[in-house]
Parts: structure tokens; C-alpha cells; sequence
């Protein structure tokens, strides 16, 4: 029996927050298995780009950080450092992942099961000790599972890069339509004043979204909506690309360095017309859809554009959660009822962006809508930690990413687990990446 520390009846541990930690690794393993299963060796075995791994490296990363964390660390304190090497990402980045010895497709499927096997048998025997930040609530397993889940996102974005044949992307749930105009570049006022920003959860929130902490905000204009397709395309046909204007000096460098002219995935028909691949579907470009694939410094020329510019995070979170009625935060825009599939376009279910005002009530309290889902949104803050930040349970999760060579994403995608998509979660990546299922919208000082 694995014991740890006091029993959990005496230490106040709730037996429902193991469970739903417990029922959290089952659904992300069924969509990491359920993603995989049309791949084949080579699919798998490929490093269809620099930017992403082989798939069979997210497969077996996946396996040894829930051996390295719910195996050896429920017994005692461990390093990140002790991840083995293979699966190591600081000692084997990206773009040299391709060349490491992999086991096959079914050697990995076989090495997560048996990773799962053992760990349920752990947890059925652990005593999750209340007086551990790591153990409280279960932290440590639904750290475990928000993992999973982000690297399903990461190899999604490998398969809408795959070399050869498309994925095959197979959508379980049909998208509903918006229910009016896309209404681009109408905006909200938020009338700034002192706001609540991050959380103060410890049963699953990141060690960069706490603690929370109140700040005191400008009055700001944003966005009703992300930016569509429809108002992005105007400004590829503007000339938008070719404004040196526009374009911050790293941005107009990124442009004439690369040559780009449209976002990620887009293509110019023989008549002129725009269509997108997404996966095996190449579809006529829908005009109330959010753009997506866009980077940082394509978001920021086309805020430049129209005369407004990127909101900070603190703008985004304050926009997505604060109840000005109320003076206090909520959980999500639309209250704190838990994210659903009725809510929001999540979970991988759609392998696509919805029209924007297409769930009615993913609407904040001072108006913006689709702030949960679709499409991530580039924000113009640098990652940092916030006052009071302290790295747990691993400095490699966020502290090591601090400096302005990172900028904050916010909202989650398509793509991203309900069980990852909250207000306060808080993605980065460098400003030229478009692999990510990113778009954005845009502010304007009031």
C-alpha cells in the first residue's frame, strides 16, 4: 500500500475530488487514444515540421510524466530534473526530437497502458493527505490529466501540419450556426477601476495563474467579438501585408524574412476567392468564423490597421469575468456555471472553429462574446509571473518561460479540454508561431 501521511477522513480530503480526478485521466486518455487511432507507424514515426514533435514523442512524454509524478512522487518529494531522458524536453527540444530511437505505435500504446494500469492500482490505495499542496484536492492527478490533455492539443496542431496524406479529422459534434451578423469591429466599454485577476485555486490551476491579486485598470474598448475571417481578409486584400506601417519593427522584419502574405492554412483560388484546410477539409473561407493561425506579430499589424491595438491580459480577464454589477469576478464570461459543449466550442469535438455568436450565452457580463473556445487570443503582455508568484510543484512548467521572448494567450481553442479551458488559465508562445489555434481581438484605450 502506497501511504501517504494521515488518512483521509482525518485530513478532510473529499473522496468526490479523487474521483473526478480519477474520471478526468479516463476522458483525456480515451481522446488521446481516440486521436491516434487512425495514424499509422510512419504518421506517427514523422516530424511533419521543426516546430512539433514526432507524435510517438508526445506518446511516450505522456506516459512518463504520469509515471514520473502519480509513481514516484506520490511517495515523496522529485525533481522534473529525473523525467528520463528521452522524454525530456529541456534536453531534447523540438526540432531534434526526429531523431531520437522511438518505440513503434503499438510499443507506446502499450507502454501507456501499462503506465495506467499501474497508476490506477496506486490511487485506489493512496491517502491523499490534506496538509500537502500536492496531494490536496487531488492536485498532482488533475495536473496529470491537464497535461494529457494539452499535448492532445499540441499533436492536433502536428496533424494539421502532417506531411503526406491529411488527417482524417472526424468531427462528433455538429456545430451550431451564429445566430446574427458578425458585426466587425464593434466594441465594449470597460470601465476599468479595480479588478480581480488570476485565482487562488490549488485543485487545479497553474502556478502562473495565482495568486490572485487586484490591480487597478484604465478605461478600455474591446471587441464584441474575435476577429473574423471576413475583416482579416479585407486587410490581406488591402495590402495589409505590404503596409510597413502597420508592423512593429520585429514584426515587419518576421514579414519580409518569411514572405507570408495571408494566415497559416489559407489559399488563393484560381478566381481569386480565399478557401482553408483544416485536416482533410479544404472548405470555402467562411466570412463569421474567427480568423485563426495568425501570430503574434499578424494580430498586432492588423490592430494597427484599424486604429486600436492587442488588449493586455489584464484587460482580457478583467473583459471575460468581471461582473461590474457585482464587483467581483465570476468563473467563466457566463457565470459560474461549469464549462458544457452547450457553452462553449471545446473538447475537440468540432476539429474547427464555430461562427462567431454561435453559443448565446458564451457572452461576458459587460458584452463580449466567445471568450471560452475556437480560438485562443494573443494578448500584448509579456509572461510574467504575478506579485507574489511562486513556482510549484516544478520551476519548468512556467518560471523557466518568464522574458519578453514570450507573449500570453488567452481563452483556449477548439481544441482545448474543457477540463483546461478556464479564464485564468494562461498560454505563451513566441510571437511568430502560427501552429496554434490562434486568433485575436482587439482594444482601443476609452
Amino acid at each position: 500500500m502506497t501511504t501517504i501521511a494521515a488518512p483521509m477522513a482525518t485530513q478532510g480530503i473529499s473522496p468526490s475530488r479523487v474521483a473526478d480526478a480519477e474520471a478526468s485521466l479516463a476522458r483525456a486518455r480515451a481522446h488521446t487514444l481516440a486521436i491516434i487511432a487512425p495514424l499509422t507507424d510512419e504518421d506517427v514515426a514523422t516530424q511533419h515540421d521543426p516546430l512539433m514533435s514526432p507524435i510517438l514523442w508526445d506518446l511516450g512524454h505522456i506516459a512518463a510524466f504520469e509515471e514520473l509524478w502519480l509513481h514516484q512522487n506520490m511517495s515523496g518529494p522529485i525533481r522534473f530534473a529525473e523525467m528520463p531522458g528521452t522524454y525530456n524536453p529541456f534536453e531534447h527540444p523540438r526540432a531534434t526530437r526526429g531523431a531520437l530511437p522511438l518505440p513503434t505505435l503499438d510499443g507506446q500504446r502499450a507502454e501507456l497502458a501499462r503506465v495506467r494500469t499501474a497508476t490506477l492500482g496506486i490511487l485506489d490505495d493512496a491517502v491523499f493527505d490534506a496538509r500537502s499542496p500536492l496531494l490536496r484536492d487531488a492536485y498532482v492527478v488533475n495536473m496529470v490529466a491537464q497535461h494529457e490533455w494539452q499535448h492532445q492539443e499540441t499533436m492536433l496542431q502536428t496533424l494539421q501540419l502532417k506531411q503526406g496524406t491529411p488527417y482524417a479529422a472526424r468531427p462528433a459534434w455538429s456545430l451550431p450556426r451564429g445566430s446574427g451578423p458578425a458585426t466587425d469591429g464593434a466594441m465594449v466599454l470597460c470601465e476599468g477601476g479595480r479588478v480581480r485577476i488570476g485565482t487562488d485555486d490549488r485543485t487545479a490551476s497553474y502556478d502562473n495563474e495565482r495568486p490572485a491579486h487586484e490591480m487597478s485598470l484604465a478605461p478600455f474598448s474591446i471587441d464584441v467579438t474575435p476577429v473574423t475571417n471576413a475583416a482579416y481578409r479585407r486587410f490581406v486584400d488591402d495590402g495589409g501585408y505590404d503596409e510597413r506601417s502597420h508592423w512593429s519593427e520585429a514584426g515587419w522584419q518576421w514579414r519580409c524574412d518569411t514572405g507570408i502574405r495571408a494566415p497559416k492554412h489559407w489559399e488563393r483560388n484560381a478566381d481569386g476567392a480565399w478557401s482553408v484546410r483544416r485536416m482533410d477539409c479544404v472548405e470555402a473561407l467562411d466570412p463569421l468564423r474567427p480568423v485563426c493561425h495568425v501570430c503574434y506579430h499578424e494580430a498586432e499589424a492588423f490592430a494597427r490597421s484599424v486604429g486600436k491595438r492587442l488588449p493586455t491580459e489584464a484587460e482580457w480577464e478583467a473583459a471575460a469575468t468581471w461582473n461590474p454589477e457585482r464587483g467581483a469576478a465570476q468563473r467563466f464570461p457566463w457565470g459560474n456555471e461549469p464549462l458544457s459543449h452547450a457553452l462553449a466550442n471545446v473538447d475537440q469535438l468540432s476539429f474547427g472553429t464555430a461562427q462567431v455568436h454561435a453559443y448565446a450565452r458564451n457572452v461576458s457580463p459587460i458584452g463580449c462574446y466567445g471568450m471560452i473556445g475556437d480560438v485562443w487570443e494573443w494578448t500584448s503582455s509579456d509572461f510574467a509571473g504575478y506579485p507574489g508568484f511562486a513556482a510549484f510543484p516544478y520551476p519548468e512548467y512556467s518560471e523557466v518561460f518568464f522574458g519578453p521572448d514570450y507573449k500570453v494567450l488567452r481563452g483556449g481553442s477548439w481544441a482545448t479540454s474543457a477540463d483546461v479551458a478556464r479564464a485564468t488559465f494562461r498560454n505563451w508562445d513566441y510571437a511568430i508561431r502560427r501552429q496554434i489555434f490562434a486568433g485575436f481581438r482587439c482594444a482601443r484605450d476609452a
